[in-house]
């Protein structure tokens, strides 16, 4: 058995492999009303049918205004966590386990009248200015982000990851480049990510555990590096976070220290991070070759794969890369006749 295929626990998590489908974007609430639908209900589904470990729904927005687009889903209301336990039930009756990815746009909500942000600095001169957040506006989105947090748990997901990653709220807050705030949010660049986190915990179920997404360096000129992400992780495990699923990048647009978009060029943010604060973590980014993937496992480099691009290209990603390295793979009954 590959490593690739072998199962693996985290507190009450326990998945059948170590393959992750990470959050993309869909773009499909066709009504704007931050509903999933039957395209997220097959895009899904079709994954756990494929063999998929761990699925994580895409970015889904505490507030309408948290949203990138007004097509992205969003869990600001309990009338969305109907949809959503439709799509979490019927995707586990194949084996699959179900995260969600829960977020804020902040300065890149695209289609905000008024974009939200730490300070009034927008993301680019194509985005609007946004407008810099109240103290009490802070501690109001805190709360946000535990309700939308406890919408998923009663939805029945598995684990629940915050997206403190590409430019969104939480990164915002954490960026020097971006925060010139003067308030405890601006004076300690971690808090509000520690408040978030605390306030998930406290309607999370003991034994399942909180995955964070971070963006180990940033690209734009004069970012933050691996030091910074790694003092911020350290506080971010301290106050819950049981695993980071280690990304890059995001926060503006790129200048000259953007890495070559290579197979495996996160791994090494990754591997540091594990190895520096004994956390577990998932490695992503060009990862679709299934001989690649193992051997980051098997070098001790991270503990779960997440396969992006190429699970979108391939909904069965997961079988096949299994079949590739074991020889043989146990598919759906009703597909065993096409392997």
């Amino acid at each position: 058995m590959s490593l690739l295929s072998a199962p693996f626990q985290l507190k009450g998590l326990s998945l059948k492999n170590r393959i992750v489908m990470p959050p993309m974007c869909q773009y499909s609430v066709w009504n704007e009303d931050g509903i999933p639908n039957d395209w997220h209900f097959v895009h899904y589904v079709s994954r756990a049918v494929g063999g998929t470990g761990l699925i994580i729904i895409e970015m889904t927005d505490v507030e309408p205004d948290g949203r990138i687009t007004n097509r992205d889903l969003g869990l600001w209301s309990d009338e969305h966590i109907p949809a959503f336990a439709r799509i979490i039930s019927e995707a586990k009756k194949h084996g699959a386990k179900i995260g969600i990815q829960i977020a804020h746009a902040g300065r890149k909500a695209e289609d905000a009248e008024t974009p939200v942000a730490p300070s009034a600095v927008p993301f680019s001169q194509k985005f609007r200015t946004p407008r810099a957040l109240t103290t009490s506006e802070v501690k109001e989105l805190v709360r946000k982000f535990a309700a939308a947090a406890r919408r998923a748990v009663e939805a029945g997901v598995d684990t629940i990851e915050l997206h403190g990653a590409h430019g969104y709220l939480i990164h915002q807050f954490h960026s020097p480049s971006i925060n010139r705030r003067d308030d405890e949010y601006g004076r300690d660049l971690a808090l509000f990510g520690v408040e978030v986190i605390r306030a998930v915990k406290e309607v999370m179920p003991e034994d399942m555990p909180l995955i964070m997404r971070v963006s180990a360096v940033e690209y734009m000129d004069g970012g933050y590096g691996l030091d910074h992400v790694l003092e911020l992780c350290r506080r971010y495990r301290d106050a819950g976070v049981d695993m980071f699923h280690v990304s890059s990048g995001g926060e503006a647009p790129p200048g000259s220290r953007k890495p070559e978009d290579k197979p495996g060029y996160q791994v090494a943010f990754a591997r540091q991070i594990k190895h520096a604060l004994n956390v577990p973590v998932i490695a992503v980014g060009r990862l679709e070759d299934p001989h690649l993937a193992e051997s980051v496992l098997a070098a001790g480099d991270a503990d779960l794969i997440a396969v992006g691009r190429a699970m979108l290209k391939d909904p069965y990603w997961a079988l096949h890369a299994i079949e590739a390295l074991d020889g043989k793979v146990e598919p759906p009954v009703q597909y065993r006749r096409g392997f």
